[in-house]
């Protein structure tokens, strides 16, 4: 049976949640505002929006920021981390499609 993400504490954002503004965002991850724009340009996130138009940040876009500002610290570029950051999501959906059959085989004594 597979195990459910655990419950955020009280009064927590759920993770997927909007809400830092940009200036927020940019502050708690250790990047320019411009570079935040410049992402959502390139396509590496995608900010949910207000009504109005104001991006807001989930704790899952601040993960995604953190992870990019890595990449680019290990000295790739954009389009490398767009790459980096697909394949890391494949390989992550594959995991997880494979998982079942996996546990499966661990449970009847297969490695």
């Amino acid at each position: 049976m597979p195990s459910s993400p655990p419950e955020p504490a009280p009064g927590a954002p759920r993770p997927g949640h909007g809400v830092y503004s940009i200036s927020v965002a940019a502050e708690l991850v250790g990047l320019g505002v411009q570079n935040l724009r410049l992402y959502e340009a390139r396509g590496l996130l995608q900010p949910q929006r207000t009504a109005g138009g104001t991006r807001r940040y989930s704790a899952d876009d601040l993960v995604r920021l953190r992870r990019i500002g890595d990449l680019l610290g290990a000295g790739l570029n954009l389009a490398g981390i767009d790459m980096v950051l697909d394949l890391e999501a494949q390989n992550a959906a594959l995991r997880e499609h494979h998982e079942p059959s996996r546990r499966a085989g661990r449970d009847q004594g297969r490695p």
